[in-house]
């Protein structure tokens, strides 16, 4: 582990066909905001994290 790691367990990658898939945490993500724009193939959504912690992605 490295000193920027904690000490709750994260669950195994996930596979999909043999393939590890890369986990990004949320909070790496939003750094303490609740909403993030994302730009993908020229356009813009948005993320945000509502009340009750869930993640919705609006174009």
């Amino acid at each position: 582990m490295t000193p920027n790691d904690t000490d709750t367990p994260r669950p195994s990658q996930p596979t999909l066909a043999g393939r590890n898939q890369r986990i990004v945490e949320s909070r790496d993500l939003f750094c303490g905001d609740s909403e993030i724009l994302i730009s993908h193939d020229g356009t813009i959504y948005r993320m945000r994290i509502t009340r009750q912690g869930k993640l919705i992605l609006n174009k």
